[in-house]
């Protein structure tokens, strides 16, 4: 039964209080008194602002405040700051409210736009509410983990609907706000609403504190035997998380009966690539991974066992102070200082709170744990000084170890600092955009009084406010001399005093900014090209947000191997320093991309906020013929094969919906199939949940832990396009005499077949035509394929080749092309 059907005839305050408490009630919940204060507020029509520790049950007050809504037939909107937030969100609120009353948006998928719940990301509220303003079809604004107002490159949107959504009521929530007063007048002010401010110091699970000199390991030894686990072991860099749970496998961590347990729930669970199997053998053994840069799939699984009780021990980053959903007994500290991208410092106390908040499971725990190691240098100076006992002599012969240069330090003062510390002030982050003052313009009514009160009426500070003010008015003067902005004499029939003189495409800021370029691009490629396919992926892939720690990867391969090859020509330290500076990551079209986008800039000035960017990853990993795999170690990416995975996804996504039908060719076809069955064999879920929301005709599911993985031979297309890549890569590292590499793809004697090739031809060829499906046959059996890949000789006999055999039951057990090489030779 939904809460829906729990809705009352008569809606007024007290009986919507009233259903509501029952219906937890029927669940056996029983309100908290922070929550049933914001539910008092919420229901007689007040904002609320409601800062109460993690686990004290928000989420409660979010599902009674769209109850609330709907009742009065308002529309609600929920926000959270990340996509996968807003997607556990999406389902939660369709187990409570029912499919047909909730939606979703985040710019990636939109389902059910219309529903009188809407969960989406913080951004796209904020662009509904600058086209929209007072006239939006939004009556409630619930917005989740409300400190990211204060965060430097996204505050801008939290702070959007606040000024932009009068009609509004707001339920602000955060377990980290610190003092709210500003808000709790401002919201007043702007709603005409009265804004209750309910706190709660009081969490539901006590925590207790304690700092440690003992070595980490022997820290957890006693954690565990003291009831106290599970225990988050908390790091700030995902390598010191992986390395920490290898170095714990030496402890004991599970019974026997619960590594049976542990393989039980892991079941078929396929583990697909190098991290995976690292990750296997510790789940086994009671330690958890759990950071950004994993796949989803392995995230999962570890949420599900801690679930289930069955991981003692998690290794992981700071990442799950954001609303993941993973039972915690203790939070250790490994550190309480962070490298922040431009320097090491200590952790502020919001940062301290959040993630120290997740300790102790409501319903579970009578107590959580916070706990904090001594850096490593006072531990091994607190071990010497135990050594050398009482004896004042041999105290004072000790010597003490110091703290590495440039450590910034922190002790138990530091530690007892944060757990009093009030969480810093939210400061205001709004900030200008194209997108801004075109979906202001683009609004019916004066749109200079509604921008001059947008910059002048904020948050900021007045020094600022007129540094946005000049800062929109030259957007203005570029938008009128490009003549896509005209200032009007009269107002026109919507009372506008400037209108566009152009189209704004649908929801142009909800959805991939830089589409309709990508779209324009397109045109200018010769679509007879060998490499047209390729090209439409360089085009695709200058539009997506640039993943960081793969363009890392490869400008150090890049630098690495130029920087060999300038040693074997000889090439002085000082000139290959030099050198070095020009090197980049791979950025195919860039002298293209960069002049196309100038021009298009002129026309469609809202794309101004955004900076194409050259890169290749889809094209660097089907050019050099690469599994997944293959791809994430020959960059030493396995710490962030989620990264790449959903990077992959973004592309796939995106070249499924941006490029137009009449320009997919068969190559391009093939290529698309190629990389969507790549993505869902590794990870299914990436694909499956977005495309479940694309095509909602069913019962709509939260992912689980069983993946919906089909047969890889099941697309034939796509298949084709794996065994084609397979075959090549052979024939890639046969032109670089790379049998050691050879042989751990096939174990035949490559050398000697391939000095035979060489004896009559001077270089094996890798450009497109070797590539291309006219040197490549295969023959089709049930169960079996005969493959013949020829290779590309200069003299273009195409005698010789690598002849191999496809097993087809393999490759669906592997979700692969499992290959083999029955020899090199010529025919």
């Amino acid at each position: 039964m939904t809460l829906l059907q729990h809705l009352p005839q008569d809606t007024g305050p007290d009986a919507l209080f009233e259903a509501f408490a029952e219906w937890n009630a029927d669940r056996g919940l029983t309100l908290y008194p922070a929550q049933e204060e914001a539910l008092i507020e919420v229901v007689s029509g007040n904002n609320v602002i409601l800062a109460t520790p993690t686990g004290s049950g928000k989420s409660l007050v979010a599902a009674g405040a769209h109850f609330a809504a709907i009742a009065a037939g308002r529309r609600t909107f929920y926000t959270a700051p990340i996509k996968a937030l807003v997607s556990e969100k999406f389902f939660d609120l369709v187990a409570v409210f029912g499919t047909e009353n909730v939606g979703m948006m985040t710019g990636d998928a939109s389902v059910n736009a219309s529903a009188p719940i809407i969960c989406c990301t913080a951004e796209i509220l904020a662009n509904i509410a600058l086209r929209d303003g007072a006239e939006a079809d939004i009556g409630q604004v619930v917005m989740d983990e409300f400190h990211f107002y204060a965060e430097p490159d996204r505050g801008w949107a939290w702070q959007v609907p606040l000024l932009e959504l009068p009609q509004a009521q707001f339920v602000l929530m955060s377990a980290t706000l610190g003092d709210v007063a500003r808000f709790e007048k401002d919201l007043t002010r702007r709603t005409g609403r009265d804004t209750a401010v309910v706190r709660s110091a009081t969490r539901p699970v006590p925590l207790y504190y304690s700092y440690r000199t003992t070595p980490l390991h022997e820290t957890l030894e006693e954690l565990l035997s003291t009831q106290s686990a599970p225990v988050y072991v908390v790091h700030f860099t995902q390598a010191a998380a992986m390395e920490r749970a290898q170095a714990l496998m030496s402890v004991n961590m599970s019974s026997k009966a619960e590594k049976e347990a542990i393989a039980s729930l892991i079941g078929n669970f396929r583990f697909t690539t190098r991290f995976g199997r690292a990750l296997s053998r510790l789940v086994r053994h009671g330690i958890g991974v759990h950071h950004a840069g994993m796949l989803p799939k392995y995230r999962r699984l570890v949420e599900r066992l801690a679930q289930a009780g069955l991981l003692k021990v998690i290794c992981g980053t700071d990442t799950l102070g954001v609303g993941v959903n993973v039972p915690i007994r203790t939070v250790l500290f490994t550190a309480l200082s962070k490298y922040d991208g431009n320097r090491v410092r200590l952790l502020r106390a919001r940062e301290f709170h959040q993630i120290a908040g997740r300790a102790g499971r409501a319903g579970f725990d009578t107590l959580g744990y916070v706990v904090c190691q001594a850096p490593d240098h006072v531990v091994e100076n607190e071990k010497a000084l135990a050594k050398a006992g009482d004896d004042p002599k041999k105290r004072r012969r000790v010597v003490r170890k110091k703290a590495p240069e440039g450590f910034v330090n922190w002790s138990e003062e530091t530690f007892e600092r944060l757990q009093k510390a009030e969480p810093e002030p939210l400061n205001s982050r709004f900030k200008v955009s194209n997108a801004m003052l075109l979906a202001v313009i683009n609004r019916p009514g004066d749109c200079f009084a509604a921008m001059r009160r947008l910059l002048t009426d904020n948050h900021e500070e007045r020094k600022a406010q007129r540094r946005h003010i000049s800062h929109a008015i030259a957007i203005y003067r570029s938008l009128l001399a490009g003549g896509v902005v005209e200032k009007l004499r009269e107002p026109d029939e919507h009372g506008r005093m400037a209108r566009l003189t152009v189209d704004l495409q649908e929801d142009f800021a909800l959805n991939q900014a830089l589409s309709t370029f990508a779209l324009a691009a397109f045109e200018l490629l010769d679509a007879g090209s060998t490499t047209y396919a390729l090209d439409i992926v360089s085009i695709v892939e200058s539009t997506l947000d640039d993943p960081r720690q793969i363009l890392h990867a490869q400008l150090n391969k890049a630098r690495g191997e130029a920087v060999a090859q300038m040693k074997a020509d000889g090439v002085e330290y000082e000139e290959r320093m030099e050198l070095l500076t020009d090197v980049t990551y791979p950025m195919p079209l860039d002298d293209l991309l960069f002049g196309a986008y100038e021009t298009y800039r002129r026309g469609h000035p809202w794309v101004g906020d955004y900076a194409v960017s050259p890169k290749s990853v889809v094209r660097d990993m089907y050019e050099r013929a690469m599994t997944f795999a293959e791809y994430v170690q020959f960059y030493e990416l396995a710490r962030s094969e989620g990264t790449v995975l959903r990077y992959l996804a973004d592309a796939y996504r995106t070249l499924s919906r941006t490029v137009p039908d009449h320009m997919k060719t068969e190559d391009l076809q093939d290529l698309i199939e190629w990389l969507g069955e790549l993505v869902r064999q590794v990870d299914s879920s990436l694909l499956d949940e977005w495309e479940q929301l694309q095509n909602p005709s069913e019962e709509l599911e939260r992912p689980g832990l069983e993946e919906n993985t089909r047969p890889v031979t099941g697309n034939r297309r796509a298949f084709r396009v794996l065994v084609r890549n397979a075959m090549f890569r052979m024939v890639e590292l046969a032109a670089l005499e790379r049998y050691d590499e050879l042989r751990e793809l096939a174990d035949i004697d490559w050398e000697s077949a391939l000095d035979a090739y060489y004896e009559e031809h001077d270089e094996i060829r890798t450009g497109p035509d070797a590539r291309g499906p006219a040197l490549l046959r295969i023959e089709e059996e049930k169960e079996l394929w005969r493959v013949r890949q020829v290779l590309h000789d200069p003299a273009d006999d195409h005698d010789w080749g690598i002849s191999a055999q496809v097993d087809l039951a393999a490759s669906d057990e592997e979700g692969r092309a499992v290959v083999h090489v029955i020899g090199v030779d010529r025919l």
